[in-house]
């Protein structure tokens, strides 16, 4: 039982140190759901002569770059996806809503799916944005930390 006890506090210790970078972001993340954080750079009659390209918010790249060499990342989101049936952004916010302790992999998987697949498909970062997934997976992983923190810091993060 100690054992047990010990290690879901190691593992409760790793999240959090996980997490705890990326809470600064929350009030931004909530204040712009709903909003298109990029927009395409068009001085200089770009669009005329070559391709367009995005310019997003930098409290969005600061975001992405600090979640980025998080250890929340996971390469096999692709997986995830599948394995749970997920395909719209509704199914992501159910999955989200519905995570708790033993679900950790499907946050880490619809966060990566967005942080690492925004690397090559330009949209995704904002669209993560203006879809809440972001906010509501860091939110749901602060909500589970705080449920199973035990500590005499009252479950702070």
């Amino acid at each position: 039982m100690e054992q047990s006890s010990e290690y879901r506090e190691q593992l409760l210790e790793s999240y959090k140190q996980a997490v705890r970078p990326l809470l600064p972001y929350l009030p931004w993340l909530e204040q712009s759901a709903g909003k298109k954080a990029s927009s395409l750079y068009s001085g200089q009659d770009i669009g005329v002569h070559s391709v367009s390209f995005p310019v997003y918010d930098g409290t969005l790249l600061n975001f992405v770059r600090e979640a980025g060499k998080s250890p929340l990342m996971d390469r096999n989101y692709a997986y995830i996806y599948t394995r749970h049936r997920i395909c719209t952004h509704q199914d992501e916010r159910n999955m989200i809503q519905k995570a708790g302790w033993k679900e950790w992999d499907i946050l880490r998987g619809i966060l990566s799916k967005y942080v690492l697949g925004g690397r090559t498909k330009g949209n995704l970062w904002s669209e993560a944005v203006s879809e809440q997934i972001f906010y509501l997976v860091i939110r749901q992983m602060q909500e589970i930390i705080e449920f199973w923190d035990k500590s005499p810091a009252n479950g702070k993060i």
